[in-house]
């Protein structure tokens, strides 16, 4: 039989463990999801970078300046792996951000800690650098370009899990699933609803698939109204089941990772 100070301490802990219920175990990449999930990553990507002055290819990626075409997967532009096994990323931070921001963006980068070789490390004296920034919109380079290059995360409309990791991702060499070079398999480009200007973006481009399927739940896919100029229809649909969910709202797929370490053979 409890003793009434037993039974006093008892009541004090069921109150606390009510007031403070336990964190749920999950992933850091399940804890990390934004609260607000309903618009997908590619749709945020593109009302961010609507007004930007940049030159946009996809319409989150710098146009090359260091060579001709926009190709990555040969070991030129990729991020050189060290004797540990590890391929470490320098980056700098500018310091608009503030610390809220800043800690956003250290999770993302985090998240492919666990599952990949890939490390991101603040820059010592690196000659070649991710250097983020406070720009106009959401946007990268594509892989590794030499020196500095500047990766854009716009503190209106960028700071988002899911949108840091796509344009990391593509740092790390990955184009839009929507323009791999077997993608008129997998989707239908509805060119009637996309302006003629901007019918560039849906190139098919002369991709390394790396022997993996094509990803719907892709977190380099966009949804299927990207680039749309008629409200409400398709610019992308999914073929041969045009229900297919396609555009991301959270995070990497099993695949995007599966991919990471199959070209960086982590």
């Amino acid at each position: 039989m409890m003793t009434p100070s037993a039974s006093l301490l008892l009541l004090l802990l069921l109150g606390l463990s009510q007031a403070y219920p336990l964190e749920e175990e999950g992933s850091e990449e399940e804890l990390q999801i934004d609260d607000d999930d309903t618009v997908d990553i590619g749709t945020r990507i593109l009302t961010s970078n609507s007004a930007s002055n940049e030159m946009l290819l996809e319409g989150d990626l710098l146009a090359p300046k260091t060579r001709n075409a926009m190709k990555c997967y040969s070991e030129k532009c990729l991020w050189k792996k060290g004797s540990n096994g590890l391929v470490t990323i320098p980056f700098t931070i500018s310091s608009q951000f503030p610390r809220g921001e800043k800690q956003k963006i250290d999770s993302a980068m985090k998240s492919f800690y666990k599952r990949t070789c890939i490390r991101f490390s603040p820059r010592l004296n690196e000659r070649d650098y991710i250097s983020i920034e406070n720009k106009g919109g959401c946007y990268s380079s594509l892989g590794r370009t030499g020196g500095r290059q500047e990766l854009s995360l716009s503190r209106r409309g960028c700071i988002y899990h899911g949108i840091i990791q796509h344009e990391l991702i593509h740092a790390l060499g990955f184009q839009h699933e929507q323009t791999r070079s077997d993608r008129d398999s997998y989707v239908r480009i509805n060119w009637e609803n996309i302006d003629k200007q901007m019918a560039y973006n849906f190139q098919k481009q002369d991709t390394n698939n790396l022997n993996t399927p094509y990803d719907y739940t892709s977190i380099m896919h966009y949804g299927r109204t990207a680039f749309s100029i008629k409200r409400g229809k398709d610019s992308i649909t999914p073929i041969p089941n045009a229900n297919t969910q396609i555009g991301q709202r959270q995070g990497m797929s099993n695949w995007d990772i599966k991919r990471i370490n199959l070209l960086y053979k982590c």
